[in-house]
């Protein structure tokens, strides 16, 4: 897999359940999230039924000739879309993160934010590349803006 194919996003399914939790629980991934501990498979399988249900989340995977690369989530509040992401393990390094973010952004049209730690530096130039703006520090977290 090369990350100079052309990146689509697609809506995720419940057959992206085990790729997703895979994902989440990769040791990288969870030290980088708000939240670092294992997620079980029987609650991940609980918040997946939620966000492929609710109207105001937008679950996707990116994709490279078919190869699935990583997920993004834009949660809507307050007219605005959060963002969270997650590149694959085997797609690190490759540019695709900020790839499927702009994908993501563009796709919304609409203001957005992303809550990202203060060590995360892959997540840091991601969010500088996008054009965001640090806004904000807030729970440990710092908070970067977007309106396209």
């Amino acid at each position: 897999m090369t990350a100079d194919g052309i990146l689509t996003l697609r809506p995720a399914t419940d057959e992206d359940s085990a790729r997703l939790l895979a994902w989440r629980n990769d040791p990288e991934t969870r030290l980088q999230s708000k939240t670092a501990g294992v997620v079980p498979q029987a609650d991940h399988v609980a918040w997946l039924s939620r966000v492929l249900a609710s109207a105001d989340v937008a679950l996707c995977i990116a994709e490279i000739a078919g190869e699935p690369v990583g997920s993004v989530r834009a949660d809507r509040e307050k007219g605005r879309w959060t963002l969270s992401w997650t590149v694959a393990p085997t797609a690190r390094g490759r540019n695709v993160g900020v790839r499927m973010v702009d994908a993501m952004i563009r796709e919304l049209a609409a203001p957005v934010r992303a809550e990202i730690k203060p060590g995360n530096a892959a997540s840091l130039r991601m969010a500088e590349k996008l054009g965001m703006a640090r806004a904000a520090d807030e729970d440990g977290m710092t908070v970067w803006t977007l309106d396209p």
